[in-house]
């Protein structure tokens, strides 16, 4: 039966809404919208199927040398025929829709107003191309222009599907089934029906601005999934009901048959030969007495070959489990009826895949007699439903198994009910600088590289239990179950590196590829999928740290540090809103006379959770978020309001000067000169009172553009300490052209000089450093002062100041002016 057309497709085919006029050849419509002469439910003479072929045909062919016109991508296309909507013009340039009515509304922030009209003649336009597509695949008895009036709500509706804020592919479902009622049922109008969405959606209905080009694309490809899917659930219900029916017919001919057996054997034969799906008798023992063509035509062989069989000779391997027991029970007399779909070996050798439905048949005293099967063809259904799921389970560039067919192998592994003694390992691997290919190279080349590595690591794949994954990006997983899964998986990490050691060639070139491997394994119903994962990933950014081209096991403590680590990251932001930041002081002295002369500030987090943390445990985490940057300005206000304060109050004896570290992120900060001056202006703080320090490694191969910052500031009188001396390169030269004016040196350097003796070693190294450093007019500065002993080794050897414990440890601001050595090491 042809479905009633939609009241909303009762627009003219042939006419463009703007102008108005009617396409050539469009049909005379009544006030129903549809042909003089009646709608598609109406039977059709061979004279009007003649003239409606005619029709089709005409339409279809073309004088030779005549241009498509509807060709999308081109500088050709004029998009619409009537007013031109959606035409392509030309590259670099985007489609206009039309003026009046056709104009796309917008709303909030330039996003699409769901609500706004698609423009008729963009959907009609669309719906003529669809039409066109599809219609010679169809079985309906439409003709073209109605069937074209048909798809243009369907083309509106996934117009609207594709350009909607919030995307929802569902809607799309439903027009796969609109189609199916419209009788497109034929094997070949599903790929018809997609490719034309695929070609022709996003140009003649395009979504606007609000999406970029990549994300139309993803979408249109998920409305095709969704046309896909509907497409398919509707075929099937449509086929169950007519099997339905004749299932019920076939039954209700058998009763019939059974009370007038001797009177109505011919009616028998002729409902039993002329069913269009493959019925066959067997008696209770199983053995076939008589099938119809139908069946014969299914199974591709004479009738003899399979009457007198008998139908336990008709296992396949794919059967389900409660098949056969299903048919004990039936042959039996416990049950009467059962359905199942089940495969048969045709003659050939090939599958049969069929919707199978058995009737056991009773004599008149209710014992079993003979049963009753009815077949129906569901191999095409059966591939489209494996197509369809293979390509939801699998990579489409790779092949490989993809993230969701992954997890359902690693919940089938990690399922406690395969018992205490199962075992599972799991090898995560990613590449290291694959980011660089796709940046240097380009993603096409990025892409056969994937290929060629998931090739290899496929190979690497040995054993039955054993299935390689791609997650995504240059991700790869491994998973492996059995009672040799942890060493196996070790074994494994193994072969894939090895594997992928020799380069791969790629478009005349040689890449080298490296991976790095996170290895987690145990026993089932310990760690969730998500554990497993997330484990694994950390295990493999630890074999990343430590180089890369290795694989780490996984190991419970460094788990533990890494979400310590990540919780930490996660609280900073609020920590510095809520103020669990605090500065201590540690005040430099001068070796000379035992004068303070200032202090260093050093930040500290008073955690809600862990207490007070030092700048080693969350600094590093600031740098990596990029926290640092108002973590460091808030610590120099704090600092230079400090040192204001000392001045003001007069309780210090010599004017104090403050340090603050400076990090790499800060120097590199644009508005570094700014905040510093205006935060010396805020404070009312000279320029000479602050010194900023800046580590060895933060300065070693900066050019002059990075230096310029630190040259302004020292030009205004800024003092810059280069922190932590020694522990770089320790490449003396470059201390000339570096705007500093005091070194800072390590402490490594002075240890030796904590006992008497000193380490003569130690001795003439600070000697040396300090004579440099005095002749290149800079002050030196030692840390990490600890005994009285040191100190005066280090005044001897003409260092200018000093801090550490033999002073005092870092404390509150109001402690330096009163400084006592009762915190000196004895």
């Amino acid at each position: 039966m042809t479905p009633a057309v939609d009241a909303t497709v009762g627009r003219a085919a042939g006419s463009c809404v703007r102008h108005g006029s009617p396409q050539p050849g469009a049909p005379d419509e009544g006030d129903d919208g549809l042909p003089d002469g009646g709608g598609p439910e109406e039977s059709r003479t061979d004279h009007g199927r003649a003239a409606r072929e005619d029709a089709r045909t005409s339409g279809r062919e073309r004088p030779a040398g005549a241009r498509d016109v509807t060709r999308t991508g081109g500088r050709d296309n004029p998009g619409c025929p009537m007013c031109g909507e959606g035409r392509n013009t030309g590259a670099g340039e985007e489609p206009r829709a039309p003026d009046g009515q056709g104009e796309a509304r917008t709303g909030p922030a330039g996003a699409p107003d769901p609500d706004a009209p698609l423009g008729e003649e963009c959907v009609q336009a669309f719906a003529a191309v669809w039409s066109r597509a599809v219609y010679p695949a169809t079985a309906t008895s439409m003709t073209r222009a109605e069937f074209e009036r048909y798809l243009v709500p369907l083309a509106e509706r996934l117009g609207r599907a594709l350009r909607a804020p919030a995307f929802d592919p569902a809607p799309a479902a439903e027009t796969g089934a609109a189609l199916v009622r419209a009788h497109c049922t034929d094997p070949d109008a599903l790929p018809l029906i997609l490719g034309a969405i695929d070609s022709h959606l996003v140009s003649h209905c395009p979504p606007g601005d609000a999406l970029s080009a990549e994300e139309a694309r993803a979408r249109c490809t998920s409305l095709q999934h969704a046309v896909a899917a509907g497409f398919a659930r509707a075929l099937r219900e449509r086929t169950l009901v007519e099997q339905e029916a004749l299932s019920r017919a076939a039954l209700a001919a058998q009763a019939e048959t059974e009370k007038a057996l001797h009177t109505s054997e011919a009616r028998f034969r002729a409902v039993f030969e002329g069913a269009a799906i493959g019925v066959g008798i067997a008696d209770v023992d199983g053995r076939i007495m008589d099938v119809n063509d139908a069946l014969v035509r299914m199974f591709g062989s004479m009738a003899h070959d399979v009457t007198g069989r008998n139908v336990g000779e008709w296992v396949h391997p794919d059967d389900s489990p409660e098949v056969w027991g299903l048919y004990r029970e039936l042959i039996r007399g416990d049950r009467d009826y059962y359905r199942v779909e089940k495969p048969y070996y045709r003659s050939d050798g090939s599958v049969l895949w069929t919707d199978l439905s058995v009737a056991l048949l009773r004599d008149a005293n209710g014992r079993p007699q003979y049963q009753l099967a009815l077949m129906e063809d569901i191999t095409e259904r059966r591939l489209l439903h494996e197509r369809l799921r293979y390509e939801a389970t699998h990579d489409a560039l790779t092949g490989l198994p993809n993230r969701t067919l992954f997890f359902e192998a690693l919940d089938r592994a990690l399922d406690p009910e395969r018992g205490a003694a199962a075992r599972f390992g799991l090898c995560y691997l990613d590449l290291d600088g694959f980011k660089a290919v796709n940046d240097s190279l380009g993603h096409a080349v990025g892409d056969q590289l994937l290929v060629a590595v998931a090739e290899r690591l496929r190979s690497c794949a040995t054993g039955p239990d054993e299935i390689i994954a791609r997650l995504g990006g240059d991700e790869f997983v491994a998973l492996l179950t059995g009672p040799r899964a942890p060493s196996d998986a070790t074994a494994l990490a193994r072969r894939m590196l090895t594997a992928l050691a020799e380069p791969v060639h790629v478009e005349n070139r040689d890449l080298s590829v490296r991976a790095s491997i996170g290895i987690v394994d145990g026993g089932t119903g310990e760690l969730g999928p998500a554990e497993v994962l997330r484990s694994a990933d950390i295990t493999m950014y630890r074999a990343k740290a430590a180089g890369g081209n290795r694989y780490e096991l996984a190991d419970a403590d460094s788990d533990a540090r890494v979400i310590a680590r990540h919780s930490l990251t996660n609280c900073l932001p609020g920590a510095l809103e809520n103020g669990e930041f605090f500065i201590e002081y540690q005040p430099l002295v001068r070796l000379s006379d035992g004068t303070v002369r200032g202090a260093e500030a050093l930040v500290r987090w008073l955690h809600p959770l862990h207490g007070v943390l030092g700048p080693d445990q969350f600094i590093p985490l600031a740098e990596s978020t990029g926290l640092i940057v108002p973590l460091g300005r808030w610590v120099l206000e704090e600092s230079a309001r400090q040192a204001r304060a000392w001045r003001s109050e007069g309780k210090c004896l010599a004017p104090m000067r403050v340090n603050v570290n400076l990090s790499p992120s800060q120097l590199r900060y644009p508005s570094l000169v700014a905040d510093t001056v205006a935060v010396l202006e805020n404070a009312g703080l000279a320029p000479s009172a602050l010194c900023l320090e800046v580590t060895e490694n933060a300065l070693i191969g900066a050019d002059e553009e990075e230096l310029r910052p630190l040259r302004q500031l020292a030009d205004m009188g800024v003092d810059i300490a280069l922190d932590d001396f020694g522990t770089g390169y320790s490449n003396l030269s470059y201390l000339r052209r570096l705007p500093v004016s005091t070194l800072k040196l390590d402490r490594s350097f002075t240890r030796g000089m904590q006992r008497a003796p000193a380490d003569p070693v130690d001795v003439k190294i600070v000697e040396g450093i300090v004579s440099l450093a005095h002749t290149l007019d800079l002050s030196v500065t030692v840390e990490g002062v600890e005994t009285g002993t040191q100190a005066d080794h280090l005044r001897v050897l003409g260092c200018d100041t000093a801090q550490g414990w033999y002073y005092a440890r870092p404390g509150p601001p109001e402690r330096l002016c009163t400084l006592s050595l009762v915190d000196a090491v004895p």
